[in-house]
This record gives structure tokens, C-alpha cells and sequence, in this order.
């Protein structure tokens, strides 16, 4: 991991198998517009966010309760110079247990500040992963976006464009 890789971390009081498994449910934290699998091994799916961002993903690591890592295949940006800023990056979820709580450490590799993407990724990601994805977990209900319901500052902002 380079300095650099985004990263965020959430502490929470249920078990590192309820983190896992909130993580995996992926319409239930990010967005509701995927499709595919997206808890095991090998499986893929897409993303889409109006005809703002698109990305296949594909999980390359499993481990139960654990950790996962997805590498982005291919992704379409419409408000960045380079549209595939996101191809071949890795956002990985690495779970484990510190002081009686769990904690999930998110790290994008690959997502540094270079990219122009970076300040918008950066309050997408640290927004779906300290609210949503925290949600899903301690509530059983995440914020994910869905068709029409941009979950972000920055996605109500460029779907205005």
C-alpha cells in the first residue's frame, strides 16, 4: 500500500461475520443498479450510475470474514480527461477484530491523488463506507443509491451536468 491509496476505517460491535456479510451485499450499501454476484470467489458484476459511472468488477480475493478485494476490469468516468481512471485498481475490505470491536479497513489501491477523480472518489467512497456501509451493519439498513437517487453530494452534482 502506497501513502497514497485512499483508505478508511469504521469500528463497529458486531462480529467480523456480519461485517463480511454486509460488505458482500453490495445493493445494500453502494447501489441498488448492480448487476451480478458479488460475494464469492471469481464472481462479477457491474456497476452503474446513470450515464455518469460505469465499472466491472470482478472478486479476485475471498476470505471469509476476513477480507475481499475487487479489481476493477473496466470503468467509464463521464467527468474525467481519462475515462478508465479506475481500471485495474483494487478496492479491498480487510476485516478484523481490535480492542472487543470490528474493525473494516477499506483501502482503494490504486485511487491516489494524481487522479482527477480523487477529491470526488474519495468523499463517494468515505461516504458509502462511514455511512451506508456502517448503517447496513449496525442498523441492518444501508443508503445505497438507486435509480434517480444519487446517494452523494458530488453524484447529485454531476448529475446536474
Amino acid at each position: 500500500m502506497s501513502a497514497s491509496d485512499f483508505t478508511t476505517t469504521i469500528k463497529v460491535d458486531q462480529s467480523p461475520q456480519e461485517v463480511f456479510n454486509a460488505v458482500t451485499n453490495v445493493r445494500g450499501w453502494w447501489s441498488e443498479e448492480i448487476d451480478g454476484n458479488t460475494a464469492k470467489l471469481n464472481d462479477e458484476f457491474e456497476y452503474h450510475y446513470e450515464d455518469v459511472h460505469r465499472c466491472k468488477v470482478k472478486l479476485i480475493e475471498v476470505i471469509p470474514n476476513q477480507k475481499i478485494v475487487w479489481l476493477i476490469e473496466k470503468n467509464y468516468f463521464k467527468f474525467t480527461e481519462d475515462k478508465t481512471e479506475w481500471t485495474n485498481t483494487k478496492p479491498t475490505f480487510e476485516i478484523s477484530e481490535k480492542d472487543g470491536k470490528t474493525e473494516l479497513r477499506f483501502t482503494h489501491f490504486g485511487l491516489v491523488p494524481e487522479y482527477e477523480c480523487f477529491d470526488i472518489c474519495r468523499d463517494a467512497w468515505t461516504t458509502y463506507i462511514q455511512k451506508s456501509l456502517k448503517n447496513l451493519i449496525t442498523t441492518g439498513t444501508g443508503n445505497p443509491n438507486g435509480k434517480d437517487k444519487p446517494q452523494t453530494e458530488n453524484e447529485k452534482k454531476l448529475s446536474a451536468k
